[in-house]
């Protein structure tokens, strides 16, 4: 995405830092900037501006705060670059658990707004495609495990080896024009529904 695109969103509770970092962001070449400084309804508020990348610029945070910008960055989903001029440890691994892209302690410096903007999209979409193969190998594994499960079962009920159940599984499946995991949960959930207590 090109950089003049983006729709940056700026949240900082001082209206005259907020004109400062909107003034960077132009100059940085970034054109659609909407600046929010009231932290009322706030989560509404992104909701309907819809920002491709956020920027947070808060001076002195104390924990509530600091908590409700993390609880937004769980549910937004969007790169996310926060300023503090002051920080501890606490405050850190809380961003990075809340999914901050950018947590910059001293402040922002016009002459960083695009290079930390650049890093934290960045760092969100390796993040984002991470946790999209993380979710992609859990659902295989689960499906494997399906798979697995209704192989014994056809291994115990049939005395089939492994290979002539799964050959069974696959043959089915490709006779019903169906995946053979959904044959294997066909299979476990009409073998619960036939014998309850069987360890399926």
């Amino acid at each position: 995405m090109k950089t003049s695109s983006l729709n940056v969103l700026v949240i900082d509770e001082n209206r005259i830092r907020a004109s400062i970092i909107e003034d960077g962001l132009r100059e940085a070449g970034y054109d659609r900037v909407t600046i929010i400084d009231d932290m009322h309804g706030l989560a509404k508020r992104i909701t309907e501006i819809n920002p491709d990348v956020i920027v947070i610029d808060l001076e002195n945070p104390n924990r509530d705060m600091l908590e409700s910008i993390f609880q937004i960055s769980r549910a937004v989903k969007r790169p996310i670059a926060m300023f503090v001029d002051k920080s501890d440890e606490a405050s850190i691994e809380a961003a990075v658990e809340a999914g901050v892209s950018a947590y910059i302690v001293d402040g922002l410096k016009q002459e960083r707004v695009r290079p930390i903007l650049k890093m934290a999209i960045s760092r969100f979409n390796a993040f984002a495609r991470l946790s999209r193969e993380l979710e992609e190998t859990r659902g295989e594994l689960e499906k494997r495990k399906l798979i697995d499960r209704a192989k014994g079962l056809l291994m115990r009920s049939r005395g089939l080896s492994e290979e002539e159940a799964y050959t069974l599984l696959r043959r089915t499946a490709m006779n019903q024009n169906r995946k053979v995991v959904e044959i294997a949960q066909s299979l476990l959930t009409a073998a619960s529904l036939l014998d309850p207590g069987a360890d399926v």
